[in-house]
């Protein structure tokens, strides 16, 4: 699996994961475990629906 993610999206992508669990957590709502997907494909640099589309915001070779 190679890196499709540059290191400013993986960043907006780990911040917006955790606004969404914390807001799941408050409100009480399942939907905050959404945040858990934005938060793995940060972890992982790897984004599967960038996939069919050809879109990487890697600057570097990927790896």
């Amino acid at each position: 699996m190679k890196s499709n993610m540059g290191t400013t999206d993986r960043i907006v992508r780990a911040i917006l994961g955790l606004a969404v669990v914390a807001w799941g957590f408050i409100a009480g709502s399942w939907w905050g475990a959404l945040g858990l997907i934005l938060l793995g494909t940060a972890l992982v640099s790897w984004c599967p629906a960038y996939l069919p589309f050809g879109i990487s915001t890697c600057k570097g070779p990927r790896t």
